[in-house]
């Protein structure tokens, strides 16, 4: 029968046979009582090693455990007792597992394990023992960790294969739509607030913002980084350089802790909100053509090997703009003339189809004009071809420079060139085709010390007048054509269009 200290029969059990049992099993052995109202508890045998770990005398736990309880970690202290109140109600076994304060300060994990046995005076008295299970729960702490990064670098490489796909499997002019999917995936998966690329004038003295992704909440910076100056941040074109000459990533893990040296730099990333960055170059054709960067507005802790990450996010993206840029190569051969740069008519035919359905659809009127370089062969024959490439290269400069951009020019050609004069009415395409010829006759030409000009005929046509057969390329082009050739006819330096020939 219990004593009416709550002790039962241990106290009346030899104390060397509990320290002998002890010395034998890891851990703590113990002996654990509460009283009925819980107001009071102690440890009515403890073993010797509550001393070695926490330097707690077993005498003073016989007499009050408060001192065990001193040593829980603060997280834990209340998930302590209430367990012992539910084992006490219960009288199911304790088991808890909880950080307790060494004799060094630091905290280790402990767990324990008793069983409760309720006494005639309504105490309890849990017979058990806890051990140091820190090596357990750095193992537990590993494997997690080990799965978490194996999880990441499974979604990561995932990630990339998804948008490596969708790079191989892009169309021609949906390169913007797949960098900016990329920006945005890239940007959700790493939790960054901002995610963008630049791009480098030819001379790198300036950069653009060309794509940009924002988490929700988060102000662009797009519209105000367009030709931003670089001399004006001398620190910044340093780390350019860096990136051009030895590939090298740009990391300010702190805007605030950048050198003097980059005031001007700190000023702007503060005034934008930016706390730290990473910045790769994107190569192109071996060359440094811009960069791929992210923003955080916050203190964050980076992946050690985040700079390697993002080296592969950089690769895919050079890789992608560099086939990109492949491409408009390609098709820029094809569909442009070689010696002017303008357009050819591999290009004209289906864009003038392309004007016809917006004018048959909306009613849009247009207009075309085509040019002959007059006595063009004579040039070759008594100047050379090199001075007829000449002639015909400052003829397309003159269209250029009196056209507007929305005009489709043309190489049709030979001497002959056309202009689609988009959104035109009749009445006002003869104003422009003579400001045309206008410039032309003004232009003089300096070849081989020899000083001549050239005049250009013309013929034009609108869609309007084409009544009675349906309107196509090249009904359009034949009956412009027949207009040149009346012009030429007519002694050339003219215009021939619907009102009859025009001297300008």
């Amino acid at each position: 029968m219990a004593s009416n200290r709550g002790a039962g029969q241990t106290d009346r059990m030899p104390a060397h046979f509990f320290q002998k049992l002890a010395s034998g099993v890891p851990g703590i052995l113990f002996t654990y009582w509460l009283s009925p109202d819980g107001q009071s508890h102690r440890y009515p045998y403890v073993s010797d090693q509550v001393q070695d770990l926490f330097g707690i005398e077993p005498a003073l736990l016989n007499e009050d455990a408060r001192a065990v309880f001193s040593v829980i970690h603060p997280e834990d202290a209340t998930g302590v007792a209430n367990s012992i109140v539910h084992s006490a109600q219960t009288l199911e076994p304790w088991c808890y597992r909880a950080r307790l304060k060494l004799l060094d300060g630091q905290y280790q994990w402990f767990e324990a394990h008793s069983v409760p046995e309720r006494q005639p005076d309504g105490s309890t008295i849990w017979y058990g023992q806890f051990h140091n299970i820190q090596h357990y729960k750095e193992l537990e702490q590993i494997l997690r960790d080990s799965e978490a990064e194996f999880q990441f670098q499974a979604g990561f490489q995932k990630l990339i294969a998804r948008l490596s796909g969708e790079f191989i499997q892009l169309g021609f002019g949906s390169i913007d739509e797949c960098i900016d999917e990329l920006l945005r995936s890239i940007g959700g998966f790493f939790g960054i607030d901002r995610a963008y690329v630049y791009g480098f004038s030819q001379d790198h003295l300036t950069m653009t913002n060309t794509h940009e992704w924002c988490a929700p909440g988060v102000a662009s910076l797009m519209a105000d980084q367009q030709g931003v100056a670089i001399q004006e941040f001398q620190w910044w074109q340093a780390q350019i350089n860096a990136m051009k000459n030895l590939n090298q990533v740009v990391f300010i893990e702190d805007v605030k802790r950048l050198p003097p040296e980059a005031n001007n730099e700190r000023a702007l990333l503060e005034s934008q909100g930016v706390s730290s960055m990473f910045c790769v170059p994107i190569w192109i054709r071996g060359q440094v053509m811009g960069f791929f960067g992210v923003d955080s507005l916050s203190h964050r802790s980076w992946r050690q090997d985040m700079a390697d990450l993002l080296i592969i996010v950089s690769g895919l993206l050079s890789g992608a703009l560099e086939r990109n840029r492949l491409e408009e190569d390609l098709l820029n051969q094809s569909i442009r003339d070689p010696l002017t740069g303008l357009h050819n008519r591999r290009y004209l035919m289906p864009r003038l189809d392309e004007v016809l359905a917006t004018c048959s659809r909306h009613g849009e009127r247009f207009c075309l004009a085509m040019f002959d370089i007059d006595h063009f062969k004579r040039i070759n024959d008594n100047l050379g071809h090199l001075a007829g490439d000449q002639v015909l290269v400052r003829f397309a400069e003159l269209l250029l420079a009196n056209t507007r951009n929305t005009d489709v020019i043309s190489r049709y050609g030979g001497e002959e060139f056309l202009v689609v004069f988009t959104e035109m009415a009749d009445s006002n395409v003869q104003p422009l085709v003579e400001r045309i010829m206008h410039a032309v006759r003004a232009e003089k030409f300096v070849i081989g010390g020899e000083t001549f000009g050239i005049t250009v005929s013309a013929g034009s046509v609108c869609v309007a007048e084409l009544t009675e057969e349906p309107a196509s390329p090249h009904a359009l082009i034949g009956l412009a054509d027949q207009r040149l050739y009346q012009a030429k006819q007519g002694g050339r330096d003219c215009l021939v269009d619907a009102s009859g020939l025009s001297r300008i």
